[in-house]
């Protein structure tokens, strides 16, 4: 149960004054549902009215707040001339300019001969002062509410500032004291104010500087919200390792076997990463490790070794991958070295069907199958496993935690290892998988040659066409990347339609057409005739970044590669330089090209370790755009920025885990404080792993 102290925060900001049911909807597009949306709502601006002076030294384009008497009403004779209001202070004179204006309406707020306090931005028109529709009209007497520092608020369309400002101002009054839940002598050492003064004073900057992300206000807020989060996952970590688990240890003959039939010997990460996972099988808590790997470095592999290990001990396992053509691949990487080690393997995907599918279900039902492998068809109600005991979960960003769950129920006391081939920077690793523990994989194969990398400006594009003529003649498959999947008005790009049609006309039934629009079968069947048949271009958009192997690929062109994140642009190189052919990647750019592209570009082409690219892509971009957050099911932060506060991380971590060493139900009174920061910010669930909570 919410704590009633954070009742008033969490009612709908139709409660709220000046919030209506339209309005509402406005709002809620823009912060949020709750009041407490709105209190997360930052400035990102500052208008400063507190310059005043006389209308003789008064400059043009900046804000200034006059103390005018009221000369003369000019109404417009039609309505494309504005109507304007002659206004003095005895050193010059100053028109108020109206459009669309109502008569009656500035006639009650500037009556002749009274004296306002006026507030906008002065403007020259034909030689003379200017200032159109003033944010603020008021008598003398109220000219301490105008001249200020003004938050200024993200907006969305429809919505008035003014409204908002009240709303937000609403819902600063709702904001209660609450107990602290920092620890006293850090926030001493910090110098930062308590929750609500940080609030308080975050809403009301009284300079640029104010909103900068290193100010006390701000850096307290976000260090609250990084608390809130590593606490939560240090909970659920706790409560995932209070689960019975099963030891899971195996006598070694089938992994021997296996790796007799590697052709090349494991790479020392990937033998520490096993004895990692090793470990965690054996011992009597739940494993759930995520295992890290940049493309190509042999994740699949490891995984198929800890499989084994369970099949050994007399289980079951199974390999979950985000799509069809992923599931296959696996299913055909490990397909040779399960025979070699004597081990029953089947494939379950959406595409089996009726007796088969039945039989196949048999088999798994009676421990006939040691390994399945499949994609979301694994976790359908229908699936029974005779003893699942380990399950492998590849590109975990492409499932929710929902998925794997539904997956590990099918077994007792299931052991977890996720993979991905996105190489995650630490920070964000803290946020999304702190519930996990990590390997890495940061060894190539042995036998993988680095990729050529250039760019090369789009007014080159002829000559990027006849290269891939030349190497077409070499027998070379060609990736060709476009970002649009048909043009857009809005943004020049060159679609991957249009770019098929192009090189259609010069290669002919050579050149295939793979987007995100096609059907799944569609898809896949242009996908396996670039690997095995006919088709030797593949224009593409972005959805073959994960997974997708065919050796005989040796050049990739991404059109527009200065709209990409670095770590997209990673992924789309791993494609190639996977055979031992020698292998070439252009980044075709259209310039002028930004700071950011420039450092992009560069970055790229002077390295592929993929972690180093991933640290250099949050740098850049920042944690929301990175591997596409909101895709991906990491959590978004409202006040915390990982590209500023990314050191505040790691400290949250460690006081998380001190309180929960020292505190594990959180009973003390810093506990029982930091129960309420969890609501305060909806972790909510992670509350409830709290025995007592």
């Amino acid at each position: 149960m919410r704590p009633q102290i954070l009742y008033p925060v969490f009612a709908s900001i139709e409660s709220l004054p000046g919030i209506g049911a339209k309005t509402a909807t406005l709002v809620e597009r823009l912060a949020g549902p709750k009041v407490v949306d709105l209190l997360w709502h930052l400035p990102a601006s500052i208008v400063d009215r507190r310059f005043m002076p006389r209308l003789v030294d008064a400059p043009a384009g900046r804000i200034a707040t006059l103390t005018v008497r009221v000369e003369a009403h000019m109404p417009s004779p039609n309505r494309r001339t504005p109507y304007r209001v002659r206004c003095t202070d005895g050193t010059g004179s100053i028109d108020l300019v109206f459009f669309h204006a109502r008569a009656d309406w500035l006639n009650a707020a500037l009556p002749v001969g009274a004296t306002r306090v006026v507030s906008g931005r002065i403007e020259e028109f034909h030689g003379a002062l200017q200032m159109p529709h003033p944010d603020h009209i008021v008598p003398p007497e109220r000219l301490n509410e105008v001249a200020v520092v003004e938050p200024v608020y993200p907006m969305t369309a429809g919505l008035a500032p003014k409204t908002l400002w009240k709303a937000i101002s609403a819902a600063l009054d709702l904001a209660p004291d609450l107990p602290e839940w920092q620890d006293a002598a850090w926030l001493k050492r910090r110098g930062w104010p308590s929750w609500r003064e940080a609030l308080l004073s975050a809403h009301s900057p009284s300079s640029e500087a104010e909103l900068e992300a290193h100010v006390p206000a701000r850096l307290r807020l976000a260090y609250d919200e990084l608390l809130a989060n590593q606490l939560a996952l240090d909970l659920i970590r706790r409560a995932n390792r209070r689960l019975p688990g099963r030891a899971l240890r195996g006598d070694g003959r089938l992994r021997r076997r296996a790796s007799a039939a590697l052709p090349f010997s494991l790479t020392p990460s990937q033998q520490s990463a096993l004895a990692e996972i090793d470990a965690d099988m054996a011992s009597e808590t739940r494993m759930l490790r995520l295992l890290q790997g940049d493309v190509g470095s042999g994740k699949t592999v490891v995984g198929l070794m800890a499989m084994l290990t369970a099949v050994e001990a007399g289980a079951q396992a199974a390999l979950l991958a985000p799509t069809e053509i992923l599931a296959r691949q696996h299913y055909e990487t490990i397909g040779p070295l399960a025979e070699a080690a004597g081990v029953r393997l089947g494939l379950l995907t959406g595409r089996d069907k009726g007796k088969a599918r039945a039989r196949l279900l048999e088999s798994l039902a009676a421990g006939e199958i040691d390994i399945a492998v499949g994609t979301h068809a694994l976790i359908q109600e229908d699936v029974v496993f005779k003893d699942l005991a380990m399950a492998v979960i590849d590109e975990q960003h492409r499932f929710g935690v929902h998925q794997r769950l539904q997956l590990t129920a099918k077994g007792r006391a299931v052991d977890v290892l996720v993979m991905t081939a996105t190489p995650i920077p630490r920070t964000l690793q803290l946020m999304a998988y702190g519930d996990m523990d990590a390997s890495r994989l940061t060894d190539k194969p042995p036998g993988r040659k680095p990729v050529d990398t250039r760019a090369v400006s789009a007014d080159r594009l002829s000559e990027v066409i006849d290269a891939v003529e030349r190497r077409l003649r070499d027998g070379a498959k060609i990736y060709w990347v476009c970002p649009l999947v048909e043009e857009s008005e809005s943004v020049d790009l060159a679609a991957a339609t249009e770019r098929y049609n192009v090189l259609r006309k010069r290669f002919g039934e050579r050149v295939g057409l793979v987007h995100g629009k096609l059907k799944t079968a569609e898809k896949d069947a242009v996908m396996e005739a670039f690997a095995d048949g006919g088709v030797d271009i593949l224009v593409a958009t972005t959805v073959i970044e994960v997974g997708v192997n065919v050796p005989a690929a040796t050049v990739m062109v991404i059109e527009h590669a200065e709209r990409f994140g670095l770590a997209q642009l990673h992924q789309l190189r791993g494609r190639i330089g996977r055979g031992d052919a020698a292998s070439t990647c252009l980044l075709l750019y259209s310039p002028p090209l930004g700071e950011t592209a420039k450092a992009r570009l560069k970055t790229i082409r002077e390295t592929d370790d993929g972690f180093v690219i991933a640290e250099e892509d949050l740098r850049l971009r920042g944690a929301g755009e990175v591997l596409g957050t909101r895709q991906s099911g990491l959590p978004t932060f409202r006040l915390a920025d990982l590209s500023e506060h990314g050191e505040l991380l790691a400290v949250a971590r460690d006081d998380a885990r001190l309180v929960l060493d020292s505190d594990p139900e959180l009973a003390t009174e810093r506990g029982r404080a930091l129960r309420i920061l969890l609501y305060l910010f909806e972790r909510d669930t992670a509350v409830r792993y709290l025995r007592s909570g």
